[in-house]
C-alpha cells in the first residue's frame, strides 16, 4: 500500500494505523472473510440496566455488587465488586481489596470474558481477594455526568490526563473508604499508563499497597511497521479536523466506514496487518474472541486518542500538548506540556511488571526504557516477569494466563500481606 499524497490522506492513514495499534487485536479477530469483525455502521447498542454484575458475574454463581462513583469533575463511573469466591468463604477475616483497571477502547468486561477458571477477576475472588472492577468515563456503563449528556461535545473534552487526575483517584478513594484498607492494583495497557503517571506525581500512593502492571505502557517509540511509523510522525491534530467528532466511537458509522474502506483497498489484508502491528497473540480461543467482539470496543474521547498518538510521536510521557505554546502556557504555566517523571515513583512502592516478547504495542525495548526509569527502585520491591510467547491481549484473555501470569500476580499480592 502506497503511503503518499496530501496531509489529509496521511492523517487518515495515521488514524487507521494508530487505532489498530492501540486496540491491539480487538477490532479484527474474527473471520477472515469480509470486513473486520466487530465493526458495524450502527451506533453502540445501549447497555441493559442490569449492568456487568448480572451479565457476566452472577450468571457464574458469584456475588456481585454495582456501585456508582462520582468524580470531582462530575462523571459518574460504574464500579463492580466481587466480594468473595464462588464457594463463599466470606467469614470475618478482612479480604485484601484488588482493583482491576482496563485499557483504552475496552471496559471492565475485558476481565470477565473467559470462563471463571481462566479470568483474573474470578481467580482473584476464588483466592480470597475482594475484587473491584473499574469502568472509565465514556465506556458504555459510564456515560453519565452530573450536568452533561453523552451527546454533548463537552462530555468528551478529556484525555488520559483526566483519568489520572479524576477517575483513578475517585475510584481508589471509593474502594479505600468502602474497605478501610490499602488497595492492590492491577492495570492492563492504558490502565498501567495512568497508574504510573499518577504514582510519579505522588498521587494515590498513600492508598495503594502494591501494583501489578500487565503489558505496561509508558513509552511507545518502537513500533517498527510502516504504518506505525506514519502514526508516530503524522500531524495528529488533523484527525479532529477530518472527523469533527468529540466521541471516538469505533462502532459508529464515521470511524467504521473509514476502516472498512481502507481495508477494502487492493493488496490490504487487515488481518495480517493486525498481527504485524500488534504482535501475534498465542493463546486466545475463538469463543473468547466472539464474546469480546460482542462487548468491545468501547468509545473514548477523540482528544484522548490524540494524546496517545502524541505519546507515540514524541517518545516521552507528558501531559496533553495543545499544539500552541500560548495554549500550553494558559493550561500549564509553561509553553511545553509538563513531563511525567517516572523516576519520582516512590522507590518502596511494590511493583510487579509482566510483559511479552511478541507484544508489538508494549514493545520489549519500550518496556526496557520504563525499567530503566525504575532502576533506583528498592530491589525487593520490584518483580519482573517476561513471557516470551505472549502478545498484548494474552495477558488478560489468553487461556494460558491462568498458568503463566495470574499465579505470579497472586503470589506478588500475598507477599505484601
Amino acid at each position: 500500500m502506497a503511503l503518499h499524497g496530501s496531509l489529509t490522506s496521511a492523517a487518515l492513514m495515521s488514524l487507521f494505523a494508530f487505532l489498530l495499534v492501540i486496540t491491539g487485536p480487538y477490532l479484527a479477530l474474527g473471520s477472515s472473510r469480509g470486513g473486520p469483525s466487530g465493526l458495524t455502521g450502527n451506533a453502540v447498542i445501549p447497555p441493559s440496566p442490569a449492568g456487568i454484575c448480572a451479565a457476566a458475574v452472577a450468571v457464574h454463581g458469584y456475588k456481585c455488587q454495582e456501585f456508582d462513583v462520582r468524580t470531582d469533575d462530575g462523571y459518574i463511573l460504574s464500579v463492580q465488586r466481587i466480594p468473595e469466591g464462588r464457594v463463599g468463604g466470606g467469614g470475618k477475616t478482612k479480604k485484601q481489596p484488588v482493583l482491576l483497571q482496563h485499557g483504552v477502547l475496552v471496559d471492565g468486561m475485558s476481565w470477565l470474558l473467559n470462563s471463571p477458571d481462566e479470568s483474573l477477576a474470578f481467580i482473584l475472588a476464588n483466592n480470597g481477594f475482594d475484587v473491584w472492577i473499574s469502568n472509565i468515563r465514556g465506556t458504555r456503563f459510564s456515560r453519565r455526568h452530573a450536568t452533561l449528556n453523552a451527546n454533548d461535545p463537552e462530555f468528551w473534552n478529556w484525555t488520559w490526563d483526566d483519568l489520572v487526575m479524576h477517575d483513578l483517584p475517585s475510584v481508589i478513594d471509593f474502594v479505600f473508604k468502602q474497605t478501610g484498607q490499602k488497595i492492590n492494583y492491577v492495570g492492563h495497557s492504558m490502565g498501567t499508563l495512568i497508574a504510573l503517571a499518577s504514582f510519579s506525581e505522588g498521587k494515590q500512593v498513600d492508598k495503594v499497597k502494591s501494583a501489578a502492571l500487565l503489558s505496561p505502557i509508558a513509552y511507545l517509540s518502537h513500533m517498527t511497521t510502516a504504518l506505525g511509523v506514519v502514526a508516530a510522525r503524522t500531524f495528529v491534530g488533523e484527525i479532529t479536523k477530518l472527523f469533527g467528532l468529540a466521541e471516538f466511537n469505533p462502532k459508529g458509522a464515521p470511524v467504521a466506514n473509514l476502516l472498512k474502506a481502507l481495508c477494502a483497498q487492493p493488496g490490504v489484508d487487515c488481518y495480517d496487518l493486525m498481527a504485524a502491528l500488534t504482535g501475534k497473540n498465542c493463546c486466545l480461543n475463538s469463543s473468547t474472541v466472539e464474546l469480546f467482539l460482542k462487548n468491545e470496543p468501547q468509545s473514548t474521547a477523540t482528544k484522548n486518542m490524540i494524546h496517545l498518538a502524541q505519546t507515540v510521536r514524541d517518545g516521552i510521557l507528558s501531559k496533553y500538548d495543545y499544539g500552541n505554546g500560548n495554549y500550553n502556557l494558559e493550561h500549564y504555566g509553561e509553553s511545553r506540556p509538563p513531563v511525567y517523571n517516572l523516576t519520582n515513583i516512590p522507590h518502596n512502592l511494590p511493583l510487579f511488571l509482566s510483559y511479552g516478547g511478541q507484544d508489538a504495542l508494549s514493545d520489549v525495548r519500550d518496556v526496557q526504557t520504563l525499567l530503566d526509569s525504575l532502576k533506583l527502585h528498592e530491589p525487593d520491591k520490584i518483580s519482573i516477569q517476561y513471557v516470551k510467547d505472549f502478545a498484548h491481549a494474552d495477558f488478560i484473555m489468553g487461556v494460558t494466563a491462568k498458568d503463566v501470569v495470574f499465579p505470579q500476580v497472586i503470589e506478588f499480592f500475598r507477599h505484601q500481606l
